[in-house]
Parts: structure tokens; sequence; C-alpha cells
């Protein structure tokens, strides 16, 4: 693979883990090590990957340089802050990705993706230039007004919660979020806007984000449960 193909990936991990109860949740401790080690160690050992740039929050600069220099992750370039939004944080990453033709966009709170799900985002991003891992929704959904009266039962089958990897061509991505005008939780939305298509791939229902306390006690049975 020449400089051409090169792979970046962007770790955010700037968000202000609000619904934790004072509990840090990429700072929190899953199997023994820190959720953001954990999400990183992944993208280490992915062999697709060239460069990681993790973006976190003020408070977490100095832990977060600390975690790497004790890990030793040689792909790990930066450690950036982010900003307010969650959009703002991905654009400090992006500005630090060198020569990459991929990018790799995760939430640093999703410590239990896979090295596969990386792998298949890429394969399916260079087919369609986007491509954002998501899995059925189990639920019924309903549409409703501020009222609360339901205005529509969209059928289940057409629907796909959304997670990250989020995988983009690097040029694709930085047009989209220089063009951002309204706020996003999600980088594929900005993508769409501008008329790209975005290929939806099976992600994993135990690929979840912690943002609550129960949330990392799912996910520490999940991890014991994949006996690492």
């Amino acid at each position: 693979m020449g400089n051409q193909q090169k792979v970046g990936a962007v770790i955010v991990a700037a968000g202000e883990s609000q619904r934790m109860g004072g509990v840090d949740k990429v700072m929190a401790s899953l199997g023994g090590k820190p959720v953001l080690a954990r999400t990183i160690d992944v993208f280490q050992s992915c062999s697709s990957i060239d460069q990681i740039v993790i973006v976190l929050s003020e408070q977490n600069l100095e832990p977060g340089k600390r975690l790497v220099a004790e890990e030793g992750w040689s792909k790990v370039t930066d450690v950036c802050p982010g900003g307010q939004r969650r959009q703002d944080s991905v654009v400090a990453g992006l500005s630090r990705l060198k020569d990459c033709h991929w990018v790799v966009i995760h939430d640093g709170a999703r410590p239990l993706l896979t090295e596969d799900l990386i792998s298949c985002g890429l394969s399916e991003a260079r087919e369609n230039g986007a491509a954002v891992a998501a899995v059925p929704v189990t639920d019924t959904i309903k549409v409703v007004g501020d009222d609360r009266i339901v205005r529509q039962t969209p059928s289940r089958q057409n629907l796909w919660a959304v997670q990250t990897p989020q995988v983009f061509d690097y040029h694709i991505i930085a047009e989209a979020y220089r063009r951002a005008n309204d706020e996003v939780t999600d980088d594929a939305s900005l993508v769409e806007q501008l008329g790209y298509k975005v290929k939806l791939y099976m992600g994993a229902y135990d690929n979840i984000k912690i943002t609550t306390p129960d949330d990392l006690v799912l996910a520490e049975v999940l991890w014991q449960k994949r006996g690492k």
C-alpha cells in the first residue's frame, strides 16, 4: 500500500461524561485497563491502520499522554484537545492526519469493537467512499410530535441503529466538515447532506457505547465473556 492508500484513525473521546455520575467514562476501568486503552489497543494491533490521533477533553490530555507512553502505542502520533461539540473534536483530529487517503472515525467510549469491524468498514468504504457500522433495530420505533402523539410507525426492517467505526475517503469527510453548519452527532449525516452515498455494513450488538454507569457494568460482562 503506497502513500495513496494510507489509513488514519481519529478516536473521539472528548465528551463530558455527563451521564456517568462523576466518573470519567474513557478513563474508567474495563477489565483492569482504561476504556480508552481497550479501544486504542484494537486500532494499534489492526494491520490496516497506519496512524492514530486521539482527541480528548482538556482535563484528560495529560492522563491521555501518560497512557500513550505507558502502553507504547507506536501508531499514535497525536493526543490533541477536542472542541465544544463532537464535530469540533473530529475536525481537530482530522487536521492532525498526515497524507491519509482513508479515515476511520471511532468513539473512544466504544471499547468492544474488533479488528474485523475496522477491516470490513475499510473494504466497504473502498467501494462506496463512505461506510458506517450499524445494526438493525430490535425495538419498534415510533415517530412522534412535540406533544408525544404518535405520527408514524416506520417499518422496522428499514431501520438501523448507527455505530462507529465510520470510514470515509479523507477528501469527502474533510469537505463535509468544512461545509457543516448544523450540529450533528453522526459524521455520516454530514456526508449524506452533500449528496454522497453512505453504505451501512453490519456492526455488532456488543459494540456498545458507554454513556451511563449501567453501560460500564454491561461492558465488563461482555469483556469477561470474550475471555480476555
